[in-house]
């Protein structure tokens, strides 16, 4: 009696722990930033959750899948521009899972196949812009491969929300080129600036020398303030300016004096030939000696 007693409650036992397995995978629980993908008998059901729910034990199972923002690292890929500059570009691209179902039944690894995805994706845009586009309009760059990675990837229930490039990597030769560029650049600058400061200094002269014509008095002040600031400085040698009329009177005076010197040496020279006619030729005046006799 005993040991049919022991038999029964082993049995009893065996199927109690039986039954607390099979309600143990019978109960899912899912939290809120996942779903849970039931296959009964292989067959897709739909997705559960969050919270708590049932399954058939045995004859369903369930998958997982995460649906919050996933950070994609796309690693550095080597590409030939649209101007033939080899440069090599890495990226980062922000997606996560909007159809749990298409996640699990359409694709086998979507994490991978986004990745893949990703790198030909880079490759194929950098191909097909030039290397000014890729340093001067990198958002351009970054919303053409959002779109392209998108559209490629939106049948498996994958939703990329942002692709980034972050990095560009040049050659050294590329790199000096740039840096000459640059330069030059500002060189152009630099003169263009100088020469606008040049004009803009010749058009104030300009109207202190017709403020200074009008008031000639003005000019002797001017001497006088820059010998009252040189004199402050405590200097030995003063240079004290002369005004440039006062050259030009001399200038004029001394012209005037060649002038004269040379109009004196040409007036003898236009006698000369004067006395040698008178010299050479009778007197119709004088009277003739052959007919008084």
């Amino acid at each position: 009696m005993g040991d049919l007693l022991g038999a029964l409650f082993s049995t009893l036992g065996f199927f109690i722990v039986l039954l607390v397995i099979i309600l143990a995978s019978a109960v899912k629980v899912v939290q809120e930033y996942e779903r849970g993908v039931v296959f009964r008998l292989g067959r897709l059901v739909g997705p559960r959750g969050p919270g708590l729910f049932l399954i058939i034990p045995i004859v369903d199972r369930m998958v997982k899948v995460d649906l919050r923002v996933v950070t994609l690292d796309v690693p550095s890929q080597e590409a030939i521009t649209r101007d033939n500059i080899t440069v090599k570009v890495n990226a980062v691209a922000y997606f996560r899972v909007v159809d749990p179902s298409n996640a699990i039944t359409k694709v086998e690894d979507y994490r991978r196949a986004t990745w893949q995805i990703a790198q030909t994706t880079l490759r194929s845009v950098l191909g097909q812009s030039e290397l000014d586009e890729l340093l001067a309009h990198r958002d351009r760059i970054n919303q053409k491969l959002q779109q392209i990675i998108d559209e490629q990837t939106e049948p498996w229930g994958i939703k990329v929300s942002l692709v980034e490039v972050k990095d560009v990597e040049l050659p050294q030769t590329m790199q000096r080129a740039m840096a000459r560029q640059a330069e030059a650049e500002r060189e152009r600058r630099a003169k263009i600036i100088h020469a606008e400061g040049e004009y803009e200094a010749s058009k104030q002269l300009a109207a202190a020398a017709h403020v200074v014509s009008a008031q000639p008095a003005a000019l002797q002040l001017r001497y006088l303030q820059t010998l009252t600031e040189i004199a402050v400085e405590k200097n030995s040698t003063i240079l004290f300016p002369v005004p440039v009329d006062i050259l030009s009177l001399f200038t004029r005076r001394l012209e005037q004096q060649v002038g004269v010197t040379l109009a004196s040496m040409d007036r003898p020279e236009e006698s000369q030939p004067d006395e040698a006619g008178t010299t050479g030729q009778p007197d119709e005046s004088s009277p003739d000696t052959g007919s008084l006799t």
